[in-house]
């Protein structure tokens, strides 16, 4: 609450930018005859700036902190997603007709031709997302339970953007075999498999033996869906800086499950050059054998026109390492390998970070193009054809369009549609 008088909201904000703390909406609950009373959404990093700017704002003079409220944990109260029926269930007529007995009739129908599950069921708009809990976003391994929020997120995007019904699996269990017997197993419920925040190198063969094995498609998500939107921010980000993608040499920094991802898809993509720097010997083994050249950090720096970081370690990047005119994606999140200002300042062309560079602009479309056509696989034509969709719908100056942009999900749908039929990833039936 406070004094309906010029520059009393002015000095609440002027207080929470104090303690570095960012304003969201502002909301006029009541108005009353010397006072108002707005809601204001703030955005902190920890419960101890949160503190510090409430402690701030009790402090000022017209100024009462009625109440302070998580927004986060509000929405998340009972979870985000529930599975509702599609049809109304009003009399006991209605009931015989999606029940007992006349379901018996569908089931028979489809026993005598299973392609008609496609037709009478939701198989073929349902994705599974799967995880095991052991690379959740940058907190690592905490469990597939504890995965639960983010899983539960992917699956309300999946439906707000593309109209798909995202199901979380949780499993337990570090055994690659383990999970891949459990996906191979409940894969008959699902038109595809989306797996999500399992670590490498496990991920790598979880993936490769389920797309072998089954008929639909199977995707990793770290990978994949951090790649198609990499590729999109990099075909922007040399047209601004007057590089051309294929004929420079990138540089990929930590090659875990996004770093061989993005580099998998840009070899596909024509580059030709790619070096890669990572602490673990079996990682740059991996890189060798998809054609990329391992090396040190420094020489990454050196020698790369294009460098894309996805380390997870802060900081990583000092200002005196940045090549003069080259294109820096530093994408760990919630803290880069270095900023992006502080990139442009130390002599890169361009420079962006992970904030931006959400793989949630690409896995809707895939996944919705891939259901639409039957494919039995997401491959890199369809990847790439996403890619391209998504840059161009990118604002001017900007690398990859607004996550909500009105348009940009079902255009890439419409891309990947294509590119799969026109490379004959089709279900046969």
């Amino acid at each position: 609450m406070l004094y309906d008088k010029p520059g009393h909201l002015a000095s609440v904000a002027t207080e929470i930018a104090r303690h570095n703390g960012r304003i969201g909406d502002i909301r006029l609950v009541r108005a009353g005859r010397t006072h108002n009373t707005r809601d204001l959404v703030i955005y902190v990093s920890s419960e101890e700036q949160l503190e510090d700017v409430v402690d701030g704002l009790a402090q000022l003079d017209g100024i009462i902190v009625e109440d302070v409220t998580d927004l986060v944990q509000d929405i998340h109260k009972g979870g985000k997603i529930a599975t509702k029926s599609r049809v109304e269930i009003n009399t006991i007529s209605d009931v015989r007709k999606i029940y007992t007995p006349g379901v018996a009739a569908i089931c028979t129908e489809i026993q005598q031709r299973p392609e008609l599950a496609y037709q009478y069921t939701v198989i073929p708009n349902q994705v599974a997302i799967v995880t095991n809990g052991t690379a959740i976003l940058g907190l690592g391994d905490i469990g597939a339970v504890a995965g639960m929020p983010v899983m539960e997120g992917k699956a309300a995007l999946f439906d707000r953007l593309v109209e798909v019904s995202g199901v979380p699996i949780l499993i337990q269990n570090h055994d690659p075999q383990v999970i891949i017997d459990t996906v191979r197993n409940i894969a008959p419920t699902f038109g595809a498999i989306k797996l999500e925040d399992i670590k490498a190198p496990e991920c790598f063969e979880i993936e490769d033996v389920l797309d072998a094995e089954l008929d639909i498609p199977v995707m990793h998500d770290d990978q994949h869906g951090t790649a198609v939107v990499v590729l999109a921010s990099l075909l922007n980000a040399t047209r601004f800086s007057g590089l051309m993608l294929r004929k420079s040499v990138v540089g990929v920094i930590g090659l875990g499950a996004a770093g061989m991802g993005i580099s998998k898809l840009l070899t596909s993509y024509g580059v030709n050059s790619l070096i890669g720097a990572d602490l673990d010997e079996a990682a740059c083994a991996r890189f060798s054998t998809i054609g990329g050249k391992p090396c040190s950090l420094a020489e990454v720096m050196k020698n790369a026109h294009i460098v894309i970081a996805t380390t997870g370690c802060p900081q990583l990047i000092s200002p005196q390492m940045v090549r003069k005119g080259s294109v820096i994606l530093a994408l760990s999140n919630p803290n880069p390998e270095i900023e992006p200002e502080l990139a442009m300042q130390s002599g890169a062309s361009f420079a962006a970070d992970g904030k931006s560079v959400n793989n949630a602009l690409a896995f809707p479309g895939l996944f919705r193009g891939a259901l639409n056509i039957r494919a039995t696989k997401i491959n890199d034509k369809m990847k790439i054809a996403a890619a391209r969709t998504i840059a161009k719908y990118a604002e001017e100056s900007e690398l990859v369009p607004a996550l909500l942009h009105p348009e940009v999900h079902q255009a890439v749908t419409a891309a990947v549609e294509r590119a799969g039929l026109e490379s004959g990833v089709i279900k046969p039936w």
